[in-house]
């Protein structure tokens, strides 16, 4: 079993910016679909980015943030410029199977494999 392991969140100000890393324990990640979630507090997990053969963004994030993987490394990023308050949540990896035919980039159901998140906070 695949395990993802996050990195890189902080405590920043507004305008600033993060890189976080997500580390997948073995396999081949060009097999996989990844993806960014992000659960602030008292709301629902949100699409942030994933990349599946192309990359797709939330509106909030398109501009900002950029999704990003080193399949030799094993590794996907997510590197966020401009911070806002409002980016402030708990953020996941996630991944599923490339080939999943109920595959869609935006629905968190979709993943079936998830990191245990890393906090970014983002002070006004």
């Amino acid at each position: 079993q695949v395990r993802l392991v996050e990195s890189g969140g902080g405590l920043v100000q507004a305008g600033d910016s993060l890189r976080l890393s997500c580390a997948a324990s073995e396999g081949t990640l060009s097999n996989y679909a990844m993806g960014w979630f992000r659960q602030a507090p008292g709301k629902g997990r949100e699409f942030v980015a994933a990349i599946r053969w192309r990359v797709y963004y939330a509106n909030s994030v398109r501009g900002r943030f950029t999704i990003s993987t080193d399949n030799a490394k094993k590794m996907m990023y997510l590197q966020m410029n401009n911070l806002k308050p409002e980016d402030t949540a708990n953020y996941y990896c996630a991944a599923t199977p490339a080939y999943s035919e109920t595959y869609s980039a935006t629905a968190s159901g979709t993943y079936n494999l998830w990191g245990q998140g890393t906090q970014v906070t983002v002070s006004s």
